[in-house]
């Protein structure tokens, strides 16, 4: 849902928003009171509220290959606390090998959003690869913005990695 087009900050903040207040009614139906930005901050690894998948399901070792592909349910494997799905053996074997090499920059976070020290989604169709690393962004303008000055907003979103997260 596009709230404000073309400016990603207030996209990203009233998605926040609209979170809230989502979470916030179940809450008060529910009977219990979780903020999402905590359950999200608690999480090394993006994964949607409703979801275990890393990547949401994409094969993160295809996006080395410049073709990103979704992964079959039938090639999952667990590892930090999300699931990961693959489109073959092999690309799941070379996961297993060294998970590190293939899971995006912090933890499938929108790359941007971390540069500017916020958490919000990373989207699998707007990702870069930069020196053997795995990049996503929240959105096509947000990746663009990403690309306009790379270097220095992975200088700031290290930084910001994983303190973010507290």
């Amino acid at each position: 849902m596009i709230l404000y087009k073309g400016d990603p900050e207030k996209e990203i903040k009233m998605s926040k928003l609209l979170i809230t207040a989502i979470m916030s009614a179940s809450a008060i139906v529910g009977g219990f009171f979780v903020t999402p930005l905590a359950a999200a901050q608690s999480d090394p690894i993006y994964t949607s509220w409703n979801s275990n998948k890393a990547v949401v399901g994409y094969d993160v070792t295809s996006f080395f290959d410049g073709r990103p592909v979704k992964g079959e349910k039938t090639l999952a494997y667990e590892y930090k606390g999300a699931e990961w799905f693959f489109s073959s053996q092999e690309n799941l074997d070379k996961f297993k090998d060294d998970p590190d090499a293939y899971v995006p920059q912090y933890g499938g976070y929108c790359a941007w959003a971390l540069a500017n020290n916020k958490l919000a989604k990373g989207s699998p169709k707007h990702w870069n690869v930069k020196d053997g690393k795995l990049y996503l962004n929240f959105n096509s303008r947000v990746k663009q913005k990403w690309l306009e000055d790379q270097t220095n907003l992975i200088a700031k979103a290290d930084a910001n990695w994983p303190s973010v997260l507290d």
